[in-house]
């Protein structure tokens, strides 16, 4: 089931809600503050939890006259953010891929837990993204990707060891192509802005895991 996460970091309603427009979600979990976003633009997700601490009344007591929509309240004391409740209430329901918005902003330590969210889901065998009008963040649980230059989401693809070393990754169609390279944590320079030059690019390691970014100004 693709389940898209509204979170309660930076959302430009724009961006989002053409977002929302492509992927066309099975099922929306709205997390506290992503909630705002939501009632903006009266969209009637399908699970709404949070602790509530930073929502207006009248936006919380708009979805709570609505029976139909699931509430789940938290303590706003917790050892937890409430994306990560969004994502465990998201798996409950049975997600098999799973998107973030209004995972990322001013606040780093947010936007770094939510990555490690992707992780989170990559263990469980599941790809996730987080989007924002500059860029698209994923973990692959797959180790090839196409990339096609007129679907591209930024001009702009970098790509980021996680946990250890990616091996034998090797990059096709690229302004800087790789051949069986060993990407190793700090390896900044040679993994950031590449460049889509031919119709269809090819993306593919043998082992680790791999941060894959598209980027646009």
């Amino acid at each position: 089931m693709k389940t898209i996460i509204i979170s309660g970091g930076a959302i430009e309603d724009g961006f989002a809600l053409g977002f929302l427009e492509k992927i066309k979600p099975d099922c929306m979990v709205a997390a506290d503050r992503g909630l705002d976003f939501c009632y903006r633009n009266r969209i009637q997700p399908d699970c709404i939890v949070g602790d509530f601490d930073s929502i207006a009344p009248e936006v919380i007591g708009y979805y709570r006259a609505n029976k139909e929509i699931p509430i789940y309240t938290f303590n706003p004391v917790k050892d937890t953010t409430d994306t990560d409740i969004a994502l465990n209430q998201a798996l409950k329901l049975g997600a098999t891929e799973v998107y973030f918005l209004g995972a990322t902003g001013s606040r780093l330590d947010h936007v770094l837990s939510n990555i490690y969210n992707l992780y989170l889901l990559w263990q469980k065998g599941i790809t996730g993204w987080i989007a924002d009008p500059g860029n698209l963040i994923t973990m692959p649980v797959e180790r090839e990707i196409v990339l096609r230059k007129k679907e591209q989401f930024g001009k702009y693809v970098s790509y980021f060891p996680f946990r250890g070393e990616v091996r034998g990754l090797t990059l096709e169609g690229f302004q800087y192509p790789l051949q069986e390279y060993t990407l190793v944590q700090g390896d900044g320079g040679l993994s950031v802005s590449n460049e889509i030059l031919e119709e269809e690019a090819r993306i593919r390691w043998r082992e680790g895991i791999l941060i894959l970014m598209q980027s646009r100004d």
